[in-house]
């Protein structure tokens, strides 16, 4: 069916071809938002996952460093009764 591009337009016909665009803007802006929606959600899920293994890493370092942080005290304690058993032994007073 040929159109006819010189015919007049009714009032209607303006009001279909309206309908028409914003049905199809509607539908097309609801995509859009539904893309960037999860693009949001993909986004913030990379995030979390990044975050997560700097917290997994860095919770070994912490406990490594309390690890060395416990075997350092007790080595140091091992120092301070050998050396209070020296001053014992020499007859000397503690040191402050």
């Amino acid at each position: 069916m040929e159109i006819d591009r010189n015919a007049t337009a009714t009032k209607g016909d303006l009001q279909d071809l309206k309908d028409e665009i914003l049905t199809t803007t509607k539908g097309d802006i609801q995509n859009l938002r539904d893309e960037l929606l999860e693009a949001f959600r993909d986004s913030q899920t990379e995030m979390l996952r990044a975050f997560y293994s700097f917290a997994q890493s860095a919770d070994v370092k912490f406990k490594e460093t309390e690890l060395d942080d416990i075997m350092l005290r007790q080595r140091l304690t091992a120092v301070e009764s050998r050396l209070t058993e020296v001053e014992k032994r020499l007859h000397l007073p503690p040191a402050a």
